[in-house]
């Protein structure tokens, strides 16, 4: 029925691919589940192999939330399109990680709760979506050379199309992923270090030695006909700087530009209080800390004035909240900043 996986943590994972087979696969790797709905099933994460000959190994990662559709969408057409004949070495494609939220359109699972992208390095006896981020840490990662982590600006926010950079220590691994991330060729590269959190896929790839590419591809949502068109190339472009796919011709649009990264705690405004956000710029406008950044309406209670926001640090704004109505302590904007160090 299927390939046991025999990893560093017992696991009752198996798979109904051969990860390390030559040629073109495509199956399920199978987590077993016991809801009340259906006492012996399974969990099906969708996985697509396409190995042939010496060359890197690179990992392609989509739906790791899943209301983010651009990066499953092209990693999807991968698995449909590419013979193995135009591959260098193997491509492990999953469109669909955290699949229970992909299927829903939620950034996080419904079965559990629990944000993917906040569970790494996981627990093989955990609950659904831990058990699929040890999985991606125990047999996916070790067998990588170079990673891609796509990911939207979700249902929440609207994004700068742009690559994203993990931060890490090792320089020498920088250099490379910020080189793989130039390949990209996104209209803006940006660090982001998620405040420090490590338990997420690329900050656990990083510090496994994978060169690694994170997006933000628009967002809102929905299904950017411009970011999409750029995550598409952007991927080919990756693996033919790789190596993995020689025939691809890399195009550049966007030129060598300049990195940038999120200042910490101060890239984030934040609501102040129950209502509705009115933004008041525009993604891509220069800002300045203490500028007035937008305001929060109070309609149900006319007694009551606005407040106004104000931006934390110098830069650009990178991202703006999608809904307008808004909660104490929700992301309303975010801010970019050229990065600290040129490389």
């Amino acid at each position: 029925m299927g390939r046991r996986i025999t990893g560093p943590r017992a696991t009752t994972a198996f798979a109904t691919v051969d990860l390390d087979k030559p040629g073109k696969q495509t199956g399920f790797v199978m987590i077993p589940h016991s809801p009340h709905e259906d006492a012996w099933g399974v969990t099906r994460i969708p996985i697509g192999v396409i190995a042939n000959g010496e060359g890197p190994t690179v990992i392609l990662e989509g739906g790791n939330h899943g209301d983010e559709y651009e990066g499953p969408i092209a990693i999807a057409e991968l698995i449909r399109d590419l013979d193995p004949g135009e591959v260098q070495g193997r491509l492990i494609l999953m469109p669909a990680n955290n699949v229970h939220a992909a299927m829903a359109g939620r950034r996080t699972s419904p079965v559990d709760g629990l944000n993917f992208n906040r569970t790494f390095p996981g627990d093989p006896a955990g609950t659904i979506t831990q058990q699929i981020s040890a999985f991606m840490t125990d047999e996916i990662l070790p067998r990588g050379d170079a990673f891609l982590d796509l990911h939207s600006g979700g249902s929440s926010l609207d994004i700068i199309p742009s690559s994203v950079v993990e931060p890490s220590e090792d320089k020498e691994l920088l250099r490379k992923s910020i080189e793989a991330n130039r390949a990209f060729d996104a209209p803006a590269i940006v660090v982001i270090s998620n405040l420090g959190d490590t338990r997420t896929a690329t900050a656990s790839a990083m510090a496994s030695g994978l060169i690694t590419v994170g997006t933000e591809m628009a967002g809102g949502g929905t299904v950017s006909i411009d970011a999409l068109e750029i995550c598409r190339r952007g991927i080919r472009n990756v693996l033919a700087h790789l190596g993995a796919l020689p025939g691809h011709a890399i195009e550049l649009r966007n030129g060598n530009r300049k990195v940038l990264e999120l200042p910490g705690s101060s890239a984030f405004v934040y609501a102040t209080m129950d209502g509705v956000f009115e933004a008041f710029h525009h993604n891509g406008r220069d800002v300045k800390a203490g500028e007035p950044a937008g305001r929060i309406h109070c309609p149900w209670d006319p007694t009551r004035p606005p407040e106004t926001l104000a931006y934390n640090a110098d830069g650009i704004l990178y991202g703006r909240r999608q809904p307008g109505r808004v909660q104490p302590g929700n992301c309303c904007l975010v801010v970019a900043a050229p990065y600290g160090e040129e490389l």
